[in-house]
Parts: structure tokens; C-alpha cells; sequence
């Protein structure tokens, strides 16, 4: 296997958006029953632009920016949900992303139905997603549910399965948009612990954050995302004096 790594060079991404023309609200209602079976208009927005850097292995980085910035987006296109519209991507390496862990759920399928199709689309092979479901389990402290439908779970116990799933095996990229941080005492020390240890054994870990101290005590780098491009990548507490000089300077 080629050397761990994430190389972007002048990546770009454009998405799709719907809109619709804006009515006065003084309107008769003929055109607004008119504009309501009118098809919205599609167009491109570009929601990162030029965005370039290496990550090696030892590199932590934290993703910074403001609401709207690109961060999720990014880490997106760096797993491959989006391919870049323009530039280069290069991953080498198995990646992991904590990016929305009820992501890819049904709610008519049972808990151990939804672990191995999960597993199976994180590229597990199906031998070994079905290896996986026990120990979900139990560390999701959901034995006794292992049958029931998703949709009867609550929302803390649906945040539990769809942690203990995608942290359930160490990874050479870990890619990070949620920490988690909620929840019952107990397992949010637990869930703690193992974000810990895949951290660690991870060789580059990127996480997108507000949290300045979270940053601090897990990143060695950071990124400052404005407007769909890079500002600055540095070290952490550069690229956070930078992004609060940016906040202020907001009207």
C-alpha cells in the first residue's frame, strides 16, 4: 500500500441548488398559484474553491470556520460522498468518518439488520460486518434491543448504535465533524475513552470544530475555512487567533 496520506490540490466543488423566483407580497393570488407549480430553478453554487494542502501521517488538524464556511463539506469530499468538481484528490489509506452517525439507517430494520448493512457500506465484507455485531452491542449497551425494529429506539440509544458502529474498528484516516459529548454520563465516558484511542491510533485524524480547548488538546495543525477556501493552515493557536480576528470583524 502507497505511504498514508491526503493530498488536495486546487479542489473545488460545485453543488446543485433549487430556487424560486421571489414573489412581492402584494402578489394577486393568480401568480402565486401560478409560481407554486412552477419548477424551481437549478443552478451551481460553489461551495469550496482552490482548496489545497498535504496531510502525512503524525498530522492533526482541525478544521475552522464559521457556519457555512465549507468544513462538513470538505470533510465530505476527503471520504468521498463528493467527488471534487475540479482539482485533485489523493487518499491513500482506510478512512473512517464520524460525520452523522444516524446516517444510512432504516428504521424498519432491526438493530443487527442495520449493524451489517452499515458495516457493509463503511466496506466491511459481509463475514465480517456480521463479526462486528456482538461487540456493537454490547458496547452500545443494546443487547436486549438486538431485535427490535430502529424505529422504536430513542434518539439516545439510535446515537449510541451509530457510535459504537463506526468506531468499532481503528482506521489509518479518521475524518471528524461530531465529538461526542451527550448523552448518559456513563457512556459519553466510555464513547470519550474510545474517541481517545482511535484518535491515537489513527496516523492523520481531522476534525472540524468551534471548540478552541477540544482543538487544542487533540489537533497539532489547523485549517481556517472561509467562504469555501482555505485562509490559513497552521499551527492551532495561529489559525484560532485568525478566525476570532475574522469574527470580529463582522458588521
Amino acid at each position: 500500500m502507497k505511504d498514508v496520506h491526503i493530498r488536495a490540490d486546487r479542489i473545488g466543488l460545485d453543488l446543485p441548488v433549487y430556487t424560486q423566483d421571489q414573489r412581492s407580497t402584494r402578489a394577486s393570488l393568480s401568480l402565486f398559484l401560478k409560481a407554486a407549480f412552477l419548477p424551481p430553478k437549478r443552478e451551481l453554487r460553489t461551495t469550496l474553491d482552490d482548496v489545497s494542502f498535504e496531510l502525512l501521517p503524525g498530522d492533526r488538524v482541525g478544521v475552522i470556520g464559521r457556519n457555512g464556511a465549507g468544513k462538513s463539506t470538505l470533510l465530505k469530499v476527503l471520504v468521498g460522498a463528493y467527488p471534487p468538481s475540479r482539482g485533485t484528490l489523493s487518499v491513500a489509506g482506510t478512512r473512517q468518518a464520524l460525520l452523522n452517525l444516524s446516517l444510512g439507517f432504516s428504521p424498519e430494520a432491526t438493530l443487527v439488520e442495520n449493524i451489517i448493512l452499515r458495516a457493509i457500506a463503511m466496506g466491511r465484507k459481509p463475514a465480517e460486518a456480521v463479526g462486528l455485531v456482538d461487540d456493537v452491542l454490547a458496547f452500545g449497551e443494546l443487547e436486549e434491543k438486538a431485535n427490535d425494529r430502529l424505529r422504536t429506539l430513542s434518539s439516545g440509544q439510535k446515537m449510541r448504535l451509530g457510535f459504537s458502529i463506526a468506531t468499532a474498528s481503528e482506521h489509518q484516516i479518521l475524518i471528524m465533524d461530531e465529538w461526542i459529548g451527550t448523552g448518559d454520563a456513563a457512556f459519553v465516558e466510555k464513547a470519550k475513552e474510545r474517541m481517545r484511542s482511535r484518535v491515537d491510533s489513527a496516523q492523520i485524524v481531522m476534525l472540524a470544530s468551534h471548540n478552541a480547548q477540544l482543538l487544542r488538546s487533540v489537533c497539532n495543525k489547523a485549517i481556517l475555512l472561509e467562504k469555501g477556501r482555505l485562509v490559513q493552515l497552521g499551527e492551532v493557536d495561529e489559525v484560532i487567533s485568525t478566525y476570532r480576528t475574522l469574527i470580529k470583524q463582522e458588521p
